[in-house]
């Protein structure tokens, strides 16, 4: 893969244009904007392109239209169109016209990247038939996940995922997804273990919670009256704590090379969410459940 794919977004509707386009960035992308089908043209008249996202629906000249053109200038470039509502049986139809695959508005970020990324791969084959997917094909790659070192607090934790929240970008129509947990990485850089939202709420509940059922006499502490401002207090004591006294075990650990069925026979058959991906036995990314999901819906939408 080169350092930057470059992509050409072609949407009249400047907001989702500009959304995509800022997300499609911090994802690595390099990204170019079109406003019209016939800036778009003009745009790859000037400029090579990787992969063109080309909306149907515009004034002037509309998506299968702009198709044409942008297929006479530059063949071989891959072409994702854009549909709305009730747009499918016109999405098939450009299909047939040369486009490389469709997705329906409002759309995820990441499924939209994951098929960039297969249509680039596509180009780079020559049209060979697609492979499926290996576990580092659709990772998270650990530089863009949220990490700390075991010594922290649970409030450095807290602000760490916070920033993670803060960055995302979403409107109406496009959407970026944050991460729900942080990798605790040791001084050596070993993976040592997982933070997670869950873990977060175990931490927060009081010990007493989980010892062995009261007498009668000791039940009294259970009444909620007496759980008023608990909340509150057991986070105001939480937040000095170290990360190591409250984290979980790390994720098991597949290579890159692991393919997606093994992977997810593993994640169901052992009730995890996420797992983190090596290469050559370093931790270079993680897979979610999310990942999974996306990937489906990138095979059968």
């Amino acid at each position: 893969m080169p350092d930057k794919i470059r992509i050409l977004m072609v949407d009249d509707e400047a907001k989702f244009r500009e959304t995509t386009s800022k997300i499609l960035q911090k994802k690595g992308f390099e990204t170019t904007m079109a406003g019209t089908g016939e800036e778009a043209v003009e745009i790859l008249k000037k400029m090579t392109q990787d992969v063109v996202i080309l909306d149907i629906r515009m004034p002037g000249m509309d998506g299968h239209q702009a198709l044409s053109l942008i297929k006479e200038i530059q063949p071989d470039v891959r072409v994702i169109m854009l549909t709305g509502h009730g747009d499918a049986e016109s999405a098939k139809t450009a299909l047939k016209k040369g486009a490389y695959d469709y997705l329906n508005k409002p759309c995820d970020i990441d499924l939209l990247a994951s098929k960039i990324n297969d249509a680039y791969k596509s180009f780079k084959l020559g049209g060979a038939e697609r492979e499926e997917k290996k576990a580092g094909d659709i990772m998270i790659h650990i530089e863009d996940y949220t990490t700390i070192t075991p010594d922290k607090t649970v409030k450095e934790a807290i602000e760490q995922l916070m920033r993670s929240f803060a960055g995302l970008i979403a409107s109406d129509r496009v959407m970026e997804t944050g991460h729900r947990s942080i990798l605790v990485f040791d001084k050596r850089g070993s993976l040592a273990g997982i933070l997670s939202i869950q873990d977060l709420i175990a931490a927060v509940r009081p010990g007493y919670l989980s010892a062995p059922k009261p007498s009668m006499a000791d039940s009294i502490q259970y009444s909620p009256m007496f759980w008023s401002g608990l909340f509150t207090s057991q986070m105001l004591s939480l937040k000095n704590k170290k990360v190591e006294d409250i984290m979980s075990e790390s994720p098991p650990v597949v290579d890159e090379n692991t393919n997606l069925m093994e992977l997810a026979d593993f994640m169901f058959m052992n009730q995890i969410r996420r797992m983190a991906v090596a290469r050559e036995g370093r931790v270079v990314g993680v897979v979610r459940e999310q990942e999974l999901f996306f990937e489906m819906a990138n095979i059968i939408i």
